[in-house]
């Protein structure tokens, strides 16, 4: 049957009348057709359509909500980050927009998140715009068979041109809001047309079923593998460098964002890539810059002007900038999402304190702490009002998206790290010989080469020492690397001004994870960092 004249889903279920304008699983080229027609969009000279989000550049937390009732109560991690909302304002709220998409054309189209069908759920996403349902496409796994009589377990409802007239009066912040029923399995975006919201409600959900339902440990990560067995994964916040770490070209691409660790190994959420765009420069990330070609989105990026050229130093829209690609992209990607269970795992940490080693080893309950608390910094100029280094702590390196207590991801990776042979190690891409403004940032060659001595088991051949404050154990030699880059004391001028530093961040863990201290074991907690009162003799 031709794509154009596939059989329309009965929406009613979602309170949508049905009607003659639902453009059901149409193909990308028909979605991007329909893109530059009701002018959402702008091909590039590489192929890729060019598309602004509106005024949302970026997801909006503090108007993401979860239904509380029976299954959520006491399930539920309640709190800033995830806000309760009634049952009667969801369902108000469900009506209001599905009545919206009633008398609107409208975008249809099923999908799968998790490549293990084990754990996969499938998804039909509605949505107002032609670009959001080629975000769809790209980044969740795309069904060979859909099939529209087929009621799926989760559906999102995506209007970004519906605003809530009175949002305080149904427990909303603003007009525009991200609302997830587990118990109903709907989601709702409004207000918003920044795709991401779509992408990280159904992370939340599958953070929330995959660790309840089957045990299984969802992770906010990138992965890949050697092609025989030797995986790896790479945990970070923003700016740590997740994204370039995993696309390393001796190495298989399974996913650059989110995975999932069952008893038979990695397999991931996702169908696709989400990347940032700033700086976005062909030879220092060839990967993502040869997936920017027909069938990409690219989102708030500018033209040189004259040009169907995109500008990835232009930041007047947003610093935000994103691509969205098939995985199929990427030369080399592991098809079918899935590998073996990871014999290294990475926490990356950007630490502009300086004081953090370029890379430590850490036990078990150690790798329990710093999992949970999630550690980077910010530096002066990313944010107003930041003149100095600030720490900035995410559990599991992905609080914002996380349904259930840290403690409950905690506890299912030392099930995974336990009785056996995977390294997990603590890596500083931030700065060395002193804090930002001071000191220097590492290179990434020499971070390169830390992450491959790893990866070869050369590391681990190397002699240790031990942290006086943080406790974890270094190695004073690396292939590739200068010895004196490995000791974080050596390279400051002053050492009493290392301790001092080292201790005011110690600190700042110890003041962090005391919000934990009653969900977690007497062993994780030895595993915090000592706050020293004079500098250790050396």
């Amino acid at each position: 049957m031709n794509a154009s004249k596939k059989a329309i889903p009965d929406l009613s279920y979602l309170f949508i009348r049905n009607k003659e304008k639902v453009h059901y699983q149409k193909s990308v080229a028909e979605l991007v057709e329909q893109a530059i027609t009701r002018q959402e969009g702008t091909l590039s000279d590489s192929g890729a359509l060019v598309a602004d989000t509106g005024r949302f550049t970026g997801r909006a937390p503090h108007d993401r909500f979860i239904v509380q009732d029976t299954l959520t109560r006491d399930t539920v991690w309640w709190g800033d980050i995830n806000q309760p909302i009634s049952e009667a304002s969801f369902a108000y709220l469900f009506k209001q927009v599905a009545e919206y998409f009633s008398h609107r054309e409208i975008f249809v189209r099923d999908v799968f998140a998790g490549s293990d069908r084990a754990h996969a759920i499938d998804v039909r996403v509605v949505s107002e715009t032609a670009y959001q349902s080629i975000f769809v496409n790209n980044l969740f796994i795309r069904s060979a068979a859909p099939d529209e009589r087929k009621r799926p377990a989760w559906s999102i409802l995506a209007a970004p041109g519906y605003a809530c007239p009175d949002p305080e009066q149904h427990g909303l912040h603003n007009h525009h809001f991200v609302i997830i029923n587990f118990s109903q399995r709907v989601i709702l975006v409004g207000g918003t047309g920044y795709t991401g919201e779509i992408k990280k409600a159904v992370f939340s959900v599958l953070n929330f079923l995959l660790p309840l339902q089957k045990r299984v440990l969802s992770m906010h990560c990138a992965a890949n593998t050697d092609g025989n067995g030797h995986t790896a994964l790479f945990f970070g916040l923003s700016g740590t460098g997740k994204t370039t770490l995993s696309a390393d070209g001796g190495r298989q691409l399974i996913g650059d964002d989110e995975h999932g660790w069952d008893e038979s190994g990695i397999f991931n959420f996702e169908g696709g890539c989400y990347a940032k765009c700033i700086g976005l420069d062909e030879d220092k990330e060839p990967d993502i810059f040869r997936a920017i070609r027909f069938g990409a989105l690219v989102e708030n990026v500018n033209f040189f002007p004259g040009t169907r050229n995109p500008d990835y130093e232009d930041v007047s829209k947003t610093e935000n900038t994103r691509v969205a690609y098939p995985i199929d992209h990427v030369a080399g990607a592991v098809a079918s999402g899935r590998a073996a269970e990871p014999k290294d795992i990475f926490f990356l940490t950007a630490d502009a304190f300086g004081v953090i080693p370029p890379v430590s080893l850490l036990s078990t309950t150690q790798a329990m702490y710093h999992f949970m608390s999630g550690y980077t910094a910010k530096i002066a100029g990313t944010e107003i009002g930041i003149k100095e280094p600030k720490a900035v702590f995410s559990a599991c390196f992905g609080e914002a998206f996380l349904p259930l207590h840290p403690s409950h991801y905690a506890e299912l990776l030392r099930a995974k790290l336990a009785d056996k042979r995977i390294n997990v190690w603590l890596v500083n891409t931030g700065w060395i010989a002193g804090p930002y403004g001071v000191g220097r940032r590492i290179k990434l060659d020499y971070t390169r080469a830390i992450v491959r001595a790893a990866l070869t088991g050369t590391l681990k051949e190397s002699t240790f020492c031990r942290h006086p404050v943080f406790g974890f154990d270094y190695p004073t030699s690396c292939p590739g690397v200068p010895d004196a880059v490995l000791d974080p004391v050596q390279l400051w001028p002053d050492k009493s001004a290392y301790y001092a530093q080292t201790c005011q961040l110690a600190k700042l863990f110890v003041d962090n994870f005391r919000k934990f201290e009653n969900h977690v074991s007497s062993d994780v907690l030895e595993a915090s960092p000592i706050v020293l009162e004079a500098a250790p003799i050396v």
